[in-house]
């Protein structure tokens, strides 16, 4: 089931999207100021936001600014504001859609299943794995947890990065050592331990049901996800 954020302060229009949405078989997460919808997408899975640009704490336009300095996820603008103009805004900085209100709810379904099919090149990238709400682009080099970049420091990053490519198969620190810091690391095997403890902590929103790096005493690590 895909998962709406609608950021809209007018109740009354909330409350008849997150309706229709719902009839149509979407969950649905509701804000009504742009802090509030900053701690619903670092913490839900949300696969698109529609997003008003007039709201009480700040603009749309710094929320979609926000988004796409760590995220793909689809975004439809909603506003008041139909000029021109303010349409070109809202696509040239990273918005899939545009509607003007006042809008019929139906066209705001259709036009949502319409961008959650539409192929972009974040989402759909060949090389882009899934484990739950870990997603991570190899070619890219980038890791999303929750639709947000996780911060990780170039090493931490290629550490996961060869983990992730290798799902269910156990490493020692000798062969981590050798393929993420080099030949020529002559530094203590310790730096490993640190590192897997880093991304752990970053990693600590990430459920283990859907996969987690585990330790295997006497042997090394490894990415470890469940297999149909």
């Amino acid at each position: 089931m895909k998962r709406i954020l609608i950021v809209e302060d007018e109740i009354p229009i909330s409350r008849v999207l997150r309706a229709y949405l719902e009839k149509h078989g979407f969950a649905v997460s509701q804000a009504f100021t742009i802090q509030q919808a900053s701690l619903i997408f670092t913490s839900e899975a949300i696969d698109l936001v529609l997003l008003d640009v007039m709201l009480p704490d700040g603009t749309g336009w710094e929320f979609l600014q926000t988004i796409r300095a760590h995220s793909p996820c689809p975004i439809i603008m909603l506003t008041a504001l139909g000029d021109v103009p303010d349409r070109l805004r809202g696509l040239q900085n990273g918005a899939d859609d545009y509607m003007s209100k006042p809008f019929v709810a139906e066209e705001v379904v259709a036009r949502i299943q319409a961008v959650l099919r539409r192929p972009t090149r974040l989402l759909d990238e060949i090389d882009a794995r899934h484990f739950g709400k870990l997603r991570i682009h190899q070619k890219e080099r980038q890791i999303f947890l929750h639709n947000v970049e996780v911060p990780l420091t170039p090493k931490d990053r290629a550490l996961l990065l060869f983990l992730a490519k290798h799902p269910n198969q156990i490493f020692t620190r000798e062969q981590l050592l050798e393929h993420v810091w080099g030949m020529n690391y002559y530094g203590s095997d310790r730096a490993v331990d640190l590192a897997v403890k880093r991304i752990r902590h970053v990693l600590k929103k990430w459920p283990k049901s859907e996969g987690e790096i585990r330790t295997i005493r006497g042997m090394g690590y490894e990415f470890h996800v469940e297999t149909n």
